[in-house]
């Protein structure tokens, strides 16, 4: 009795912070806020965490969606999320980062990117500003390749390969990133319009085109060293990001 009574409570409590996003034949669960107490250059700023699950059942029994968590082995996915900062969801104007994961450089630090960098920066820029969210779009490796197949990319890479021709080398496009499911996500927690940190075009068609009113765009650039400057004049010649005076454009 007293196991049921605590899976009751346990379920209530789950219940309440589980939004329900349709998505043609599939469902986005999306699960927060939550506070995360987050270390951004010495200071500590709580930021309101979701994460959010795509699903082929569509239902709005959560209890079934629950259930199925301990078997459904999803640790061997990435599953993405997003920080949000200040009243979201009516201040006028927001700043908007949607960030690619990226394993190297955001948990290592590598100097072969400046993701890192721009995570930090971008978090930054969002606390400054009182009012944004940063989208962190798992499924993005090596701008949509994974992991793995980034590995290999960098072996190429250090024989001569730049960014681009290394990618198509194993049979990927230059960029395969989709984000409509963190549009989806965005437009359930705000509807007006947003500020959107980037040097990449393709991010701002792909609000555009998904009904986001774009107020404008803010460009992030820094952390230029050796190891990187030719990955990001790759980014401007062959991958169409924004040039502008002192900015680093690896988006």
């Amino acid at each position: 009795m007293g196991q049921i009574n605590l899976e009751s409570k346990a379920f209530s409590i789950l219940k309440d912070k589980i939004e329900l996003i349709r998505s043609e034949d599939r469902a986005i669960y999306l699960v927060g806020p939550i506070q995360l107490p987050v270390n951004l250059y010495g200071e500590t700023v709580v930021f309101q965490w979701y994460c959010w699950l795509n699903c082929e059942e569509i239902t709005e029994d959560y209890q079934k969606i629950i259930d199925k968590l301990s078997t459904a082995n999803l640790a061997e996915f990435q599953q993405s999320s997003v920080l949000v900062y200040g009243d979201f969801k009516n201040a006028d104007d927001a700043l908007i980062r949607m960030h690619s994961i990226c394993h190297t450089g955001d948990i290592f630090g590598s100097k072969r990117c400046d993701c890192g960098f721009q995570l930090k920066e971008s978090l930054k820029k969002i606390k400054e500003h009182r009012t944004g969210a940063l989208f962190y779009l798992a499924n993005h490796e090596g701008r949509g390749i994974g992991l793995f197949s980034k590995a290999m990319a960098y072996v190429l890479q250090e024989n001569g390969y730049d960014t681009v021709e290394a990618n198509e080398q194993l049979g990927f496009v230059n960029d395969s990133r989709n984000y409509d499911d963190a549009i989806r996500v965005l437009k359930t927690l705000r509807t007006k319009p947003v500020t959107l940190i980037t040097n990449n075009p393709l991010k701002l068609e792909a609000l555009e085109n998904a009904g986001m009113h774009v107020s404008g765009r803010t460009p992030l650039w820094g952390d230029v060293s050796e190891y990187n400057e030719k990955y990001l004049q790759t980014k401007i010649t062959k991958s169409g990001h924004l040039k502008e005076e002192r900015t680093c454009l690896n988006d």
